[in-house]
């Protein structure tokens, strides 16, 4: 019923009993010892019900205002979603799209009506689909923020590089029920970092090279970073029975060095024919700009490093050893024909030394992957990745 027809009919139900009441009052042949005890009864319960209806006005007037309150913070947030810079995502677990903002359906190029209801792995190359879906699988183990790079594939097969930050949404109970995602286009991005990398090559062009033949171990000095202009430089340690274990790989556009490790024993070998730049400790102080130039490379150096060290960790070789070709993949793929190449040739005992087991168990791992036509090799007996995820 409406608030305020029900007013007015309390109104004119109380006035009614009013005018009845002050009739029988008034009437001289009727004593007021006479009047039915059930009509002041009835004309007392109309008042209670004309301050009821008075208060459900008001409380009604609060609920419209918060409920228009509300409305207009609906509407705000509404805004800030649909008009953000970064594309918004809401899926349910198994990554099914339930909302998305008009971002999102602009880096997709497709209408914001037709991705609701959409599989997100719609959205990446078929390679890298069952990737995805094991991520999906651990997002939903996990409460912490997820950062994912990942290749989309527009609507009309145009690919781009992007950066996804998932988040968990998990019920009272604990039970994961969706996950929001915040998807950036980074191909502009990776673009000016390329060019970055070719003008961070001019800080160094006036400076003499070292020059080091494949095979060769490279001097280092406590108070030098080497900065690689150019080739593959393996970076590793040894175990307390002997064996080597491989720590990092520096490639083009890198740094490395002894000051940026706190193991006793530090080896750098060049892994092709590598050219140098020596850079001073203290030319890093006094210089603002080498410092800006030389402090993401650092960085990146420690983040490889730690992704190095989580392959060790690994129990199963097998896990390991895909973990590293993913690890390889990212770091020295080249794009050709037949898959993904690895532009430096690394032998099996590199890579078991990487994976903390023996060249034997590589080299029948190996075999089997290219058996399967996981792998291949080119003319330089450089390994090819095929539908490798």
């Amino acid at each position: 019923m409406n608030i305020e027809k029900f007013i007015q009919r309390t109104e004119i139900l109380h006035k009614r009993l009013s005018d009845l009441y002050q009739t029988a009052s008034v009437l001289p042949w009727i004593s007021p010892e006479l009047l039915p005890e059930a009509f002041k009864e009835l004309y007392n319960t109309s008042k209670i019900a004309q301050l009821a209806a008075e208060e459900l006005y008001q409380q009604n007037e609060e609920l419209v205002k918060t409920r228009n309150w509300l409305e207009a913070e609906r509407h705000y947030y509404q805004d800030l979603f649909e008009l953000a810079p970064d594309g918004y995502l809401v899926t349910n677990t198994e990554g099914i799209i339930q909302e998305a903002n008009l971002t999102a359906a602009k880096s997709l190029n497709i209408s914001k009506h037709f991705l609701v209801g959409k599989p997100i792995v719609n959205f990446i190359p078929l390679e890298e689909r069952q990737q995805v879906r094991y991520e999906l699988i651990q997002l939903s183990k996990s409460d912490r923020v997820k950062e994912l790079l990942v290749r989309f594939q527009q609507r009309h097969g145009d690919f781009f590089d992007a950066a996804l930050t998932v988040a968990v949404v998990r019920n009272n109970q604990g039970k994961a029920i969706s996950l929001r995602w915040i998807l950036r286009n980074i191909t502009e991005r990776q673009h000016l970092e390329s060019a970055k990398v070719k003008d961070d090559s001019h800080i160094f062009n006036n400076r003499p090279l070292q020059k080091y033949t494949k095979g060769e171990t490279i001097a280092l000095h406590p108070s030098v970073i080497s900065y690689v202009s150019q080739g593959f430089v393996k970076l590793s340690t040894y175990c307390e029975t002997g064996e080597e274990v491989v720590i990092g790989l520096a490639t083009a556009g890198m740094v490395f060095g002894s000051s940026l490790t706190s193991l006793s024993i530090y080896q750098a070998t060049a892994l092709a024919d590598v050219d140098l730049v020596s850079i001073y400790a203290g030319e890093i102080a006094a210089s603002p700009t080498l410092s800006h130039t030389l402090l993401p490379k650092i960085n990146q150096r420690l983040q490889q490093t730690e992704s190095f060290l989580v392959i060790c960790g690994r129990r199963r070789v097998q896990d390991r050893l895909h973990d590293l070709l993913q690890l390889l993949k990212r770091e020295v793929g080249e794009t050709v024909p037949e898959g993904t190449c690895l532009s430096v040739r690394l032998t099996h005992e590199d890579i078991a030394n990487a994976c903390c087991t023996t060249r034997v168990t590589i080299t029948r791992l190996m075999s089997k992957l290219q058996e399967q036509g996981i792998i291949s090799y080119d003319f330089k007996k450089r390994i090819i990745l095929r539908n490798f995820d």
